[in-house]
């Protein structure tokens, strides 16, 4: 008999004692010795057994000490009374097939047979890695405990809506109060909102023909002197091989032809600065979109009127149905005819907010497209780059094999680099399955997060043969393919090695500015 299970009282009577959240187990789980361990079967595994079987447990938790895995598992099931009808039916099912508590503590040869019990007072206060795996995991509780908890659940439940009821007919009334106040207001936001409008649109032609018109006149110009460096190339390569074929060159015509030479290079310098204005001139139209961009964030700002129009809309609807079961007095009538001519106007003015939000939405899709096309052209104008450099495109989800030798070699003494590249191909392929998803969705102040699972096997086994480095790795991979592509695979992204994390256009274009400064410096 092992020391940590003691023999447990039959009958389910409501001042007994179970351990809550509801809670099985398992006992006699086949193990085998692999050298260093005993090892047994995956809890996955038990809970699929399990539900096969009709028990519906939540999850199968193995336990394991010293030696390895010890041939018990506990079984969770959910925390309502459906639980605790399931956790009975497993153990009755065991009983019937003479495998419960009392038969396994008397059996002297057990076999390959599966044993199990619902655990109760004696398990929870037993020693041994059951013992401790229920009272970190569990309470004891009786049923006419739960079920008195569940009665004061209700009890306050009841209240709360009371007290929420109460809330809502005050802040009714509220609401009621504040409706002429908000009607005078909406004129007044509406004649503002014109103002800005036409403004806006004025000002956006404005520079929108500015920029067409500068950007012309400076590629015309950039075409034309290309035109005539490509001439003057040409005639000076025509004059070099005349002189090569007579063999009649002297001091003269070489110093003249060096001369040429020098003022042609110093004619293609002036074309690169001419190219570098070029360039200027594109971030400055960029930084003029920036500018276009956050006028429209703020004129969209300006238009959250919208939904308060839309809480007024949705108040008054409500007022008409409040009045309309108030009873057809004169007074009531008059009041309802006057709601619902103002819900008509409101319901007009939310129409020609509605059209306004769809043409920002248009423009401000426009901006995206022409900001991705700038982010895109950047990485493939940026792939030659070394890793090295402030800004570079980086392979995003791509294993280092460097890092996994790092790694082995500490691990192995012998095959340490064959033993990383094996390791590393198993968690290529394991980063492109599909139908692998460790992650788990968490709240918080933005809004709902996808963070790693720390609960996931594989990972977890992971860190347990390779360390923490090896886990990081694998992580930090996982997490940029699931920030970067939906398909989970190697995408480029533009970097910023210093900070760490991805480059914003602005950043890219300061870049290669300045590059553009420095090599111009050195030639100098």
């Amino acid at each position: 008999m092992r020391p940590e299970l003691q023999p447990v009282h039959q009958g389910n009577d409501v001042d007994e004692k179970y351990v809550f959240p509801w809670m099985g187990i398992v006992a006699n789980v086949p193990t085998e010795w692999d050298g260093k361990r005993y090892v047994g079967k995956s809890g996955s595994g038990l809970r699929d057994d399990l539900t096969n079987k009709g028990f519906n447990p939540v999850r199968v938790h193995p336990l394991w000490n010293h030696r390895g895995h010890s041939g018990y598992a506990v079984v969770e099931f959910s925390n309502n009374w459906d639980g605790f009808a399931y956790a009975i039916k497993f153990e009755k099912s065991f009983e019937s097939q003479h495998r419960g508590k009392l038969d396994y503590l008397g059996s002297a040869n057990r076999g390959n047979k599966l044993y199990g019990w619902v655990a109760k007072a004696d398990d929870f206060k037993s020693s041994g890695v059951i013992g401790d795996y229920l009272r970190k995991n569990g309470d004891l509780k009786s049923i006419s405990e739960i079920q008195a908890e569940d009665k004061r659940k209700n009890d306050a439940l009841v209240s709360n809506l009371a007290e929420t009821i109460e809330a809502k007919s005050r802040r009714l009334k509220e609401i009621e109060s504040k409706c002429n106040e908000t009607s005078m207001c909406l004129s007044k936001v509406m004649m503002q909102r014109d103002e800005m409008i036409q403004e806006y649109n004025e000002e956006i032609q404005g520079m929108a023909k500015n920029a067409r018109d500068q950007l012309a006149k400076i590629i015309k110009e950039r075409e034309k002197s290309k035109l005539y460096l490509e001439a003057q190339r040409k005639e000076l390569e025509l004059r070099k091989k005349e002189l090569v074929e007579r063999e009649a060159l002297n001091d003269n015509q070489r110093q003249e032809l060096h001369s040429l030479k020098q003022m042609n290079e110093r004619a293609e310098m002036e074309q690169k600065r001419m190219d570098e204005s070029v360039l200027k001139l594109a971030e400055e139209q960029k930084k003029e979109k920036e500018t276009l961009r956050e006028k429209i964030l703020g004129l969209q700002t300006k238009l959250d009127s919208k939904q308060a129009l839309e809480l007024e809309i949705e108040r008054l609807k409500g007022a008409t149905q409040v009045m309309r079961h108030m009873g057809d007095g004169q007074d009531v009538k008059k009041k309802l005819d006057e709601i619902q001519e103002s819900l008509k106007e409101k319901e007009e003015e939310l129409e020609d907010l509605e059209a306004l939000n769809q043409a920002l939405v248009v423009k401000e899709r426009r901006a995206n497209v022409e900001l991705q096309d700038a982010r895109k052209e950047l990485i493939d104008g940026m792939k030659q780059h070394s890793s090295r450099a402030l800004i570079g495109v980086k392979r995003m989800g791509e294993l280092d094999i460097k890092r996994f030798q790092e790694i082995t070699k500490k691990m192995f003494v012998e095959d340490a680099d064959f033993k990383a590249a094996e390791l590393c191909s198993i968690w290529e392929a394991h980063l492109r399955d599909p139908n692998w998803h460790p992650f788990k969705v968490v709240t918080t102040e933005n809004g709902p997060k996808e963070e790693i699972d720390d609960k996931d096997e594989r990972l977890n086994r992971l860190k347990h043969e390779y360390g923490e480095a090896a886990y990081e790795l694998v992580t930090t991979a996982l997490l940029e393919m699931n920030e970067s592509s939906s398909s989970r695979g190697i995408t480029t992204e533009l970097w910023n090695y210093k900070l760490e994390r991805k480059a914003t256009v602005k950043e890219g274009i300061s870049y290669i500015v300045q590059k553009l400064k420095v090599s111009k410096a050195k030639k100098r």
